[in-house]
């Protein structure tokens, strides 16, 4: 039911590859642009590739979610201290966080121009120093309460399990419809757990799924044209400012297309891998054991291409969108590897940078 300690069962470097990916295809979709015309031939080709590539890549940070719940929400584990648990977080997630909040606080302040204020200081402090940082103030709530829900899953029956998700995904995916598409809207504290703690006890009850491969393919493909083809609608029957409703990492086809991925990337196995493609197999190891660096660096990267800080400029206004996301995302990854990789060769940057 669980990933085998050692060597892996589960293809984590696999997960984490495809997830960091689909992070900075997400944040290269997201680019921001002025002086177009969003009714001309450039304004929709960009909304379109936007549209197209962000709906694509919104199941990264569920899938890194999922699979921080397979690895440390194991029955195994559910014995360990306190003191343990949390002298490991500090160790991987709590050094890099304080390292890579200096780097951004001097890159808003020395390069972007942000005022150097007290305010800008500690807010930054207390919601990060750039967008990309939420994802470290996540996984400090779902730490906290990681000790509980091990206890709790190693001696829950599974059915309950199953009842917990379905609630989640009730209160979660399919009451917020109502408000949608009816004028009526249930009492928010009829579902109390909701958000990202659903994901987090999913990605640990999934890994005892049994699904064809086929079926989990049309599930994920359903849903991300769902995705694609509903924000498309949404917006245009009730406004733009409904726009994200189906782009929500908590909207049911984003919950469908992420479980389904997860899933069909647990069934690959790491020896077919490794004897396939033995260069694309170094590849993934070397990525997926670099996704925090990556994570926590490449909006840096993708801020000096898209203003041209290296002499050109990677842009969607000067550049197809259709070619230029994928582009641009490509250069970021390999960008942020070619800085990371070195780095981490010297004596206790590794520990600092994660």
């Amino acid at each position: 039911m669980y990933p085998k300690t050692g060597n892996n069962s589960l293809p984590v470097d696999l997960i984490r590859t495809v997830a960091i990916v689909l992070v900075i295809l997400l944040h290269a979709s997201a680019e921001s642009y002025s002086n177009v015309n969003w009714m001309s031939t450039q304004g929709v080709q960009i909304w379109w590739a936007s549209n197209v590539y962000g709906s694509l890549a919104r199941v990264c940070v569920p899938l890194f979610v999922m699979l921080t719940g397979a690895l440390l929400l194991q029955p195994s584990k559910a014995d360990e201290s306190l003191k343990v648990f949390f002298k490991k977080r500090l160790n991987r997630v709590g050094i890099p966080f304080l390292f890579w909040g200096a780097v951004y606080f001097a890159w808003q302040f020395l390069v972007n121009g942000k005022a150097f204020t007290e305010n800008a200081i500690v807010q930054g402090v207390l919601t990060g120093p750039d967008y990309q940082f939420w994802f470290l103030y996540l996984l400090l709530g779902l730490y906290l309460v990681t000790p509980v829900l091990r206890v709790l899953i190693k001696n829950a029956d599974w059915k309950i399990m199953r009842y917990l998700i379905a609630v989640w995904f009730v209160g979660t995916a399919l009451i917020p419809l109502m408000t949608l598409f009816g004028q009526y809207s249930l009492n928010a504290n009829v579902f109390i757990i909701t958000g990202w703690l659903g994901y987090f006890v999913l990605g640990a009850y999934l890994l005892s799924s049994k699904l064809k491969p086929k079926f989990l393919a049309l599930v994920w493909v359903l849903s991300l044209l769902w995705t694609i083809v509903g924000t498309y609608l949404v917006i245009a029957v009730l406004g733009e400012k409904f726009s994200q409703f189906f782009l929500n990492a908590t909207s049911f086809n984003i919950i469908f297309a992420s479980a389904a991925l997860f899933l069909l990337l647990t069934a690959v196995s790491n020896q077919k891998i490794e004897n396939r493609f033995p260069k694309g197999n170094r590849l993934i190891i070397l990525i997926g054991q670099n996704t925090l660096p990556i994570y926590l660096f490449h909006v840096i990267v993708l801020d000096v291409l898209q203003r041209g800080y290296l002499g050109f400029t990677v842009s969607i206004i000067k550049i197809n969108p259709m070619v230029e996301i994928p582009l641009i995302t490509a250069l970021t990854l390999l960008i942020c590897l070619a800085v990371i990789v070195p780095l981490k060769k010297i004596p206790y940057v590794k520990r600092i940078i994660g």
